[in-house]
């Protein structure tokens, strides 16, 4: 059995099978209408986005391995439970990711240099959210962002900005994290808030087996959909692996959120074929059966093979791919460009007025500098 199946009996919404036939289950039934209304272009760009964001997490890994980034973190595997859910928000929704969701941000406009800046060290944030599509920053303390989202769910009901009837200006609010960060207390007390305020918001987990090197079978003895089910919330449980699915459950309780239906909860069956980071070796814990077993559900050969199905020319793919290249191509060029902030900005931040235990830091630091320079 594969790490993140610890229980085949849960319903699984599935519109995509693994061979790549369109063929919804009775789980998936009521979320068909979301799949229906999507044109060409959208289906074309869901493909675009999963093999744009895996080429350059290719690239990412590439540079972290040539002492370019201090760390990487992999997001191969989980491209469609991304991009369906990322498509599926609406420009004034707000997203609030853990660490792992780089097309996420690709989706909302952002730089995705901006991400290698962080994790090369040299910035204090990385971004602007408003500016990025309400794509907030990078969250490295785990569940930490569940209490963040839901606290922002709250200001947006006191703000009377959702529930007001109109699609084109509630607002509603997606939080990401992983089965690993469901265990945190973080987590289950956003929860807890969440179901009491009836926010409008979506936790997306997105369950891809290990917490790093810990299965998600020891990490909970019972299914992890039935954890929103627990503290009151719609849950549904998808194939991670599937963007229609991805994208049809996402959207359908994002509507419901917005509309003042309160939370919804979501657990993302899928797999992390990469390490947990670049920091990390899976191969000390992981059985090579099962990665090689989710290999074959491939995300990306599953819409592919769809997409073929329904007529669309090889010439596609391969404009995918080279536009792809040339994507990473341009992030490596810029990524190498990278150069790190005045040292002065660790001290700049800290307090609104100088204090005298950071004086004495800085003159420590100005001192420590200065000794390279004394012994060259």
């Amino acid at each position: 059995m594969a790490a993140s199946e610890n229980d085949l009996s849960v319903p699984t919404v599935q519109l995509l099978a693994p061979d790549g036939s369109y063929a919804p289950n009775a789980a998936a039934e009521q979320f068909v209408p979301y799949v229906e209304r999507l044109t060409e272009d959208d289906l074309r760009r869901f493909y675009r986005d999963m093999a744009t964001v895996r080429r350059f997490d290719r690239e990412a890994a590439n540079l972290q391995r040539q002492g370019q980034l201090a760390l990487w973190v992999p997001s191969h595997g989980q491209e469609a439970a991304q991009v369906g859910s990322g498509r599926a928000a609406r420009p004034q929704d707000h997203i609030f990711p853990s660490y792992r969701e780089h097309v996420v941000g690709m989706i909302r406009g952002l730089d995705v240099v901006d991400i290698l800046r962080v994790l090369k060290g040299v910035t204090m944030g990385g971004w602007v959210p408003e500016e990025n599509g309400n794509f907030r920053l990078y969250s490295f303390v785990l569940a930490s962002q569940t209490l963040h989202a839901t606290g922002y769910a709250m200001g947006l009901q006191f703000d009377g900005a959702t529930a007001t009837g109109d699609p084109e200006r509630d607002e509603a609010v997606v939080v990401y994290y992983g089965d690993g960060a469901s265990s945190q207390g973080d987590a289950n007390e956003a929860l807890v808030f969440a179901a009491s305020y009836q926010t409008p918001q979506v936790f997306f987990l997105q369950n891809n087996g290990w917490a790093i090197s810990v299965p998600v079978e020891r990490q909970s003895r019972t299914p992890l959909v039935w954890r929103g089910a627990g503290f009151g919330i719609r849950a549904d449980r998808i194939d991670g692996n599937d963007v229609l699915a991805s994208y049809a459950v996402t959207a359908h309780h994002l509507d419901e959120a917005r509309a003042g239906h309160g939370p919804a909860f979501i657990e993302a069956m899928t797999y992390r074929v990469g390490a947990h980071t670049t920091a990390d070796d899976p191969t000390k814990y992981r059985l090579d059966t099962d990665l090689e077993d989710w290999v074959r559900r491939d995300p990306i050969a599953r819409l592919r093979t769809y997409l073929e199905g329904r007529g669309i020319e090889g010439s596609f793919f391969d404009e995918v791919d080279e536009e792809a290249a040339d994507f990473a191509a341009d992030v490596r060029r810029r990524a190498l460009e990278i150069v790190g902030p005045d040292p002065d900005v660790i001290f700049d931040n800290v307090y609104a007025e100088a204090h005298p235990a950071l004086a004495e830091e800085r003159a420590w630091f100005e001192a420590y500098e200065a000794s390279f320079e004394e012994a060259e």
